[in-house]
């Protein structure tokens, strides 16, 4: 599990520090402002975690290994290898990609820090949505949360619950997890897709 755990937090922190360093590279930032962006990201959501189940220092500052995702991912961007297209799509991508692999990892870590099934769940959406937020906040975009083309959220929410739900009944494995990872980043894609969305918070009233 532990393995699994720190593969999939790998791979999670490469994803979405890919979706902030290419949109410091659509903003125009240097590198600086894309190594923050990045880190951000690729942090942002674990250390949040960590911080809330107060259980010691984050592992993002404790484990130097989890910074080289973050290096990799503004190096690639920078030398062009990875790149935005016209739509966006890129970005959007490896930003599913992250938030799939990050409400599973989230949930894990908070069921393995001993929370009840509904702090789990709620911690696993935290850490999926926690660095996407932050880096779009900073970047002064409207963050991936609260874009109503596109349910963001949700998938989270779902792949967590899942999480929570194989874990408790003691059949969370490999392929388990990689099924619910996959299941979450299909809806987010298709979600963008087709353009589902969330009901709105409120009737829309026409100018006047």
């Amino acid at each position: 599990m532990d393995a699994l755990l720190l593969f999939l937090e790998l791979m999670g922190i490469f994803a979405f520090a890919v979706s902030g360093s290419l949109l410091a590279a659509r903003k125009k930032f240097d590198l600086v402002g894309s190594l923050l962006l990045a880190s951000l990201a690729g942090l942002g959501g674990g250390v949040t975690r960590d911080v809330m189940i107060a259980q010691g220092l984050p592992v993002a500052l404790a484990n130097p290994l989890l910074l080289l995702p973050v290096l990799m991912a503004v190096t690639l961007v920078a030398a062009r290898l990875l790149h935005e297209n016209r739509l966006r799509r890129t970005m959007l991508v490896f930003d599913a990609m992250g938030l799939s692999l990050f409400c599973l990892t989230g949930t894990v870590v908070a069921f393995e820090a001993g929370l009840n099934p509904v702090a789990c769940a709620l911690l696993g959406l935290t850490t999926a949505v926690g660095g996407g937020t932050l880096r779009d906040v900073v970047a002064n975009e409207v963050p991936q949360i609260m874009v109503p083309v596109g349910i963001y959220a949700m998938p989270a929410m779902l792949g967590a619950g899942l999480a929570v739900l194989f874990l408790e009944l003691g059949v969370f494995n490999v392929w388990i997890g990689v099924g619910i990872s996959s299941l979450v980043f299909a809806v987010r894609m298709l979600s963008l897709r087709f353009g589902w969305r969330v009901p709105l918070a409120g009737k829309q009233l026409p100018p006047e």
